[in-house]
């Protein structure tokens, strides 16, 4: 149940989203501390420093009714700190290029837990005691021990600037209850993240503190709360047991906890939890339900390959979902056969409410995706929906996602422009598949290279020893994330508007090959035209063939080529993963890691589609492509069953990159037992067919449409876009009508 504490504090994120024009305080630190260790030879040593400047500088922010803490204060800056804005400007500019991506991670939370900071600095102690500084591989070591203990001493010096300032606070507090609040989240900033957790909110302030520290100080974009079930049920456990806690409120302290990330990150973006699924390490994961329940819960599911993690938090983290009805996180579950029946039909209840949360993520496809491409098997069930729908290894990942996004209509519009102009020359239809697939290899090609680039930039002028600190192997292999630490380096890249190619494939064929009743001359002049000098063939194109998602063999068996074709030409290529332990000359390398494909879209199908023309399917010049491995918005003339037939006729386990299947449905369908039951089955045969993640809006038109008339009447109304939730009213208008064009079923 919503307290009046969630309320207020849901209603300030809503009205105070983090402006990044107001994040110049963590800046003007960095550069500050990279000015003044400018004569540091390491620059690893430096990057340490620069974090413990940061954080033990930052001006901590408190505010009303908040139990967990850890942010930035958005403030102006005063005319003493602007002058000190405008002293570093020179210096910032003239730092070298940076490229790659970084966070979309969950970081080791449960080393986190254990062992605390000052445990993690203890280790390292141990491990740069055993080192020969005059040894060249040693040497780098040590220096990037160094950072790493700088890192811990600045994320505890931040902690403990907030629990001075909850006394300060609890100090000249006039009301009793709040004083108290106050003081107990002074003791429980001078417990963590420097030690190990005891309780349930020390824990919950612990993995808050370091993601928030990690992101504000590195600085490191979207590290997610992540698989809260597995690292948070003993605390809630002893807590209850020993009545330091009640139910309601360890709820309460959830939902803060999730509540202070819109605090700190911008609008757009997403932050991830996932719950459920399976486990094969043989982990106390079983919870508080006793053995009778968890039979009967599962009665009839095989267990294919662990036990289903279901327990207490997986119940509180769908009941947050109702609860805080904020864009952050999104949610999802990992489905297995195991997964039991009552946890199903709860988020079925979730969807029919219109929260956009949960999504079902397919525990057996993903974990097999894992093990393809060499993950460990004690690791295969321990991924996360990073931030979206892209999978990265919990704990262990130095991988990036959606990099790049390859616009595969755009590529299919070029090769139409030179055949049209007699540059290539495509006879048969065959030969038109086998051209356009020489386009895409040069286009992954090209990206490969850029990528590794990235990872190169990355090496020499990166670090983030903050989150080096909590990636496995970065402490055991004494390397930075930067330069290939971590134990997966891998990265993910995404294919946009797969239906609209697989539709204009169709096209081509029929109209152009098949038939002759156009020429690609006929249809590049009607496309350059938006259509508008050919409505006829905009209706055939349209309407005169069955479109991907109706569950036709032809259509689907072309997806089938082409995404065999798109993962067939990833795996050729390789990602430098950085050097293993030591870039140092003679030493052995670490064999370059995967290039790996992906559908994930998050909002660049509409920002592809705007800058797209006219598309061989009927889709009109600036309009969004396909959202995922779905079909194209209004292309499921036949029913929800057969658009998911068609978008698991082929094979989603190398798709780590991401893909969703969005389904839409009105709300009268889902507002009984019977609907909801419906779905549940729908949503199971979508699971058991092999979908790697199906999410549901359940909004009506109407509903959609009111809130584009009035949108301060509707500013936490929540639409799932491409793997992850935003608010309807904050998107651009062309990702408004994109959700209102996608076929509602009723």
């Amino acid at each position: 149940m919503r307290t009046p504490r969630i309320e207020r504090l849901r209603q300030r994120a809503l009205t105070r989203t983090f402006p990044f024009e107001l994040a110049w305080e963590s800046h003007l630190l960095r550069m500050e501390s990279l000015r003044e260790s400018v004569r540091e030879p390491w620059h690893i040593v430096r990057k340490g420093r620069m974090v413990r400047a940061v954080l033990s500088q930052l001006t901590p922010a408190i505010d009303d009714d908040e139990l967990i803490v850890g942010k930035g204060r958005l403030r102006e800056a005063d005319a003493d700190e602007a002058a000190r804005l405008k002293a570093v400007e020179s210096f910032a500019d003239a730092q070298p290029v940076v490229t790659g991506q970084t966070g979309h991670a969950q970081l080791d939370l449960e080393s986190l837990l254990t062992r605390g900071a000052r445990g993690v600095q203890d280790d390292i102690r141990r491990r740069a005691a055993d080192l020969n500084p005059a040894n060249p591989r040693d040497q780098r070591k040590l220096q990037f021990y160094e950072a790493a203990l700088d890192a811990l001493d600045g994320l505890c010096a931040w902690a403990e600037a907030y629990a001075i300032e909850a006394e300060k606070q609890a100090s000249a507090c006039a009301a009793p209850a709040r004083m108290v609040e106050l003081l107990r989240i002074a003791e429980v900033c001078r417990r963590v993240p420097a030690y190990p957790a005891r309780t349930f909110h020390e824990a919950l302030q612990s993995v808050h503190f370091v993601n928030a520290g990690a992101m504000i100080a590195e600085p490191v974009g979207y590290l997610v709360p992540g698989r809260i079930d597995r690292y948070l049920l003993p605390y809630y456990r002893d807590d209850i047991a020993a009545g330091r806690l009640t139910h309601d409120e360890a709820q309460e302290l959830l939902n803060c906890s999730w509540i202070i990330i819109s605090e700190y990150v911008g609008k757009g973006g997403a932050v991830s939890v996932m719950v459920g699924g399976q486990d094969s390490d043989g982990r106390d994961i079983s919870g508080l339900r006793n053995a009778a329940e968890s039979d009967a819960a599962t009665a009839g599911k095989p267990d294919r390959d662990g036990r289903d993690v279901t327990n207490q938090i997986t119940w509180m983290a769908l009941q947050a979902v109702e609860d805080v009805g904020l864009s952050y996180p999104s949610v999802g579950i990992a489905w297995h056969p195991g997964t039991p029946d009552d946890l199903l039909d709860r988020a079925i209840e979730l969807m029919a409410k219109g929260t956009s949360n949960p999504a079902l993520f397919n525990d057996p496809v993903i974990s097999a995706g894992m093990r393809r491409y060499g993950v460990l098997a004690a690791d295969c069930h321990e991924f996360i929906n990073s931030t979206c729908v892209e999978i990265t290894p919990v704990g262990a990942s130095n991988v990036y996602v959606a990099s790049p996004y390859f616009n595969l209509c755009g590529e299919l519009l070029a090769l139409i422009d030179e055949v049209a102009a007699g540059k290539a020359s495509a006879p048969s239809f065959d030969e038109f598949i086998a051209l356009y697939q020489q386009r895409i290899q040069r286009a992954i090609a090209g990206a490969v290279a850029d990528q590794n680039m990235c990872r190169e930039t990355r090496a020499r002028h990166g670090g983030k020893p903050l989150q080096s600190c909590f990636t496995r192997d970065c402490i055991g292999r004494g390397v930075d994330i930067d330069e290939g630490g971590a134990r997966y380096n891998w990265v993910e890249c995404s294919f946009v508007g797969l239906a609209n190619l697989v539709d204009g494939l169709t096209n081509i064929r029929r109209l152009i090959y098949d038939s002759g009743e156009t020429s690609f001359a006929e249809l590049k002049q009607a496309l350059d035209a938006d259509f508008a000098c050919a409505p006829d063939l905009l209706g055939r194109c349209r309407s005169a063939f069955p479109r991907y998602g109706s569950d036709d063999a032809a259509a689907d068996s072309l997806a089938q080529g082409i995404t065999q074709f798109l993962a067939a030409e990833c795996a050729k290529h390789e990602i430098w993963p950085g050097p293993d332990p030591a870039n140092i000359p003679g030493q052995a390398q670490q064999r370059g890691t995967h290039f790996i494909p992906g559908f994930f879209c998050w909002v660049m199908h509409e920002v592809l589609g705007r800058e797209t023309g006219a598309t061989p399917d009927g889709r009109r010049a600036g309009f969004p492509f396909a959202d995922g491995a779905g079909p194209s918005q209004g292309s499921e003339r036949a029913g929800p069953t057969a658009a998911i037939r068609s978008a698991t006729t082929w094979d989603h386990t190398p798709m780590l990159g991401g893909l969703v299947v969005n389904l839409k449905f009105a709300p009268d369908v889902l507002s009984d037992g019977a609907g909801r039951a419906k779905l549940r089955a729908l949503l199971e045969t979508a699971m058991e067919l092999g979908a790697f993640e199906v999410q549901v809006n359940c909004v009506s038109r109407e509903t959609l449409l009111a809130a584009q008339k009035t949108p301060e009447l509707y500013r936490d109304l929540l639409v799932r876009i491409a793997g992850y939730s935003d608010y309807f009213v904050n998107l651009s208008p062309q990702m408004q009508a994109e959700i209102l064009a996608r076929t509602e079923y009723r």
